[in-house]
């Protein structure tokens, strides 16, 4: 069950200017579900993405980091559940081609302008004839108003869509920032099986967009963990179609910033929603790591605390063994740390000072915030003014459940 997973009604959906969205069922798992997903955008739009470092990178991944090295601007994104065409070697390859083809042949484009994604099951050859023959229907129901639909489309094990709509004011101009995502496991990002397309009808140069991506995931997507595991498929993706007001072309540009906070704010809150959504999850943790010497170092105490099997089970449980907390601080990999300056706290709960048991601390108090469906955890490390933040979640029964059951 989703941790405050908060689904805004479909009529706050705001569509994109210049963007289509079509769906169809391509039965490419099972029979009966709407899991191929095509976005068409306007002539000049700019499209970035980052993507998995996960060495085994699906086939998709490699097909789009192509066809974006290309410079040849992006006219439609292809996207289909229940097979990763990951581990699939050179005929996955072929597949991912194929498929841009195909799209390219029906809506009149180069098949270099299209953006394969795929998600699902690894090691398993893409259905491409199912595939293929889908697309059609799914570029005849293009439409502006198909955002709700295709936060569904995309889903996986995911229980809830993940979507969110704003509208701003650049300048003069009222422009549209709207996106979904889907992950519920296998979920580290490091650019993770994780997808994210975040559109606005704002205009934007290339290759400043490519930097806002890329600094965007670094906030939002590469702040999340479920289980430690970066998937083979990840990708997230910012199209900006340039149909409202003139285009961003420098961070000097008194908009960027508001643009760049909007955009920011709404990947931040896609990235959330998967961790409120991960497989079993009861609880949203969130672990802030202050007085850091470096950001680097900050991550490297809130991943190891966050990915500890033991601590997401205690958190589970409701148990105040929070020994485990410290004991995966100390393994993060810091060899100088001085364990005698580190504080640790739930919420306001302050649990250990001066490399032990703070003396005020009580069992109680402990369980008491442990029970809560959000968490705040806070670690100061006493050796600098470095401070991050990570967001995951709980180890329960239901994980293992769903994960010893995927492929069925």
């Amino acid at each position: 069950m989703a941790v405050n997973l908060h689904i805004p009604p479909e009529s706050s959906i705001f569509p994109v200017t210049g963007l289509e969205i079509g769906i169809a069922e391509a039965g490419i798992r099972k029979a009966g579900r709407r899991d191929l997903t095509v976005f068409r955008l306007a002539a000049g739009s700019s499209v970035a993405g980052v993507f998995t470092l996960n060495r085994f990178r699906a086939a998709p991944v490699q097909v789009c980091e192509t066809h974006l090295a290309a410079g040849i601007d992006i006219r439609a994104l292809v996207v289909n559940t229940g097979n990763a065409n990951a581990g699939t070697g050179e005929t996955g390859l072929q597949a991912a081609t194929q498929t841009c083809v195909a799209l390219a042949e029906q809506i009149g484009v180069k098949p270099q302008q299209v953006l394969p994604f795929s998600t699902g099951v690894i090691l398993e050859p893409l259905p491409l004839d199912r595939l293929v023959a889908a697309l059609p229907t799914a570029v005849s129901d293009c439409a502006p108003d198909h955002w709700f639909a295709a936060a569904h489309s995309i889903m996986t094990t995911d229980t809830q869509p993940k979507i969110v709509s704003q509208r701003i004011q650049l300048g003069s101009d009222t422009v549209t920032v709207t996106g979904i995502s889907k992950g519920a496991g296998m979920i580290r990002p490091n650019m993770a099986t994780m997808l994210g397309f975040l559109a606005t009808d704002a205009g934007v140069e290339p290759s400043l967009l490519k930097e806002m991506t890329r600094a965007i995931a670094d906030l939002s997507f590469n702040r999340i963990t479920v289980d430690g595991d970066t998937s083979t498929n990840d990708s997230f993706i910012i199209m900006a179609t340039g149909k409202v007001g003139e285009p961003i072309d420098s961070v000097a540009d008194p908009r960027y910033n508001v643009l760049y906070e909007a955009l920011a704010n709404a990947a931040r809150d896609l990235a959330q929603k998967i961790v409120r959504d991960a497989e079993g999850a009861t609880k949203f943790i969130t672990i802030r790591v202050e007085q850091a010497k470096t950001p680097e170092e900050a991550l490297k105490v809130a991943y190891s605390v966050a990915q500890s099997p033991l601590v997401k089970t205690a958190f589970y449980a409701s148990d105040p063994n929070l020994g485990r907390i410290l004991c995966a601080i100390g393994y993060a990999g810091i060899n100088d740390l001085d364990v005698s300056g580190v504080n640790l706290w739930l919420d306001d709960v302050k649990v250990a000072s001066e490399g032990g048991r703070h003396p005020d601390y009580q069992e109680e108090d402990g369980q008491r915030v442990m029970q809560q469906p959000e968490i705040e955890m806070r670690i100061a490390l006493g050796r600098g003014d470095a401070c991050e933040t990570v967001y995951t979640c709980d180890f329960s029964h239901e994980y293992v459940t769903i994960n010893a059951d995927y492929r069925s």
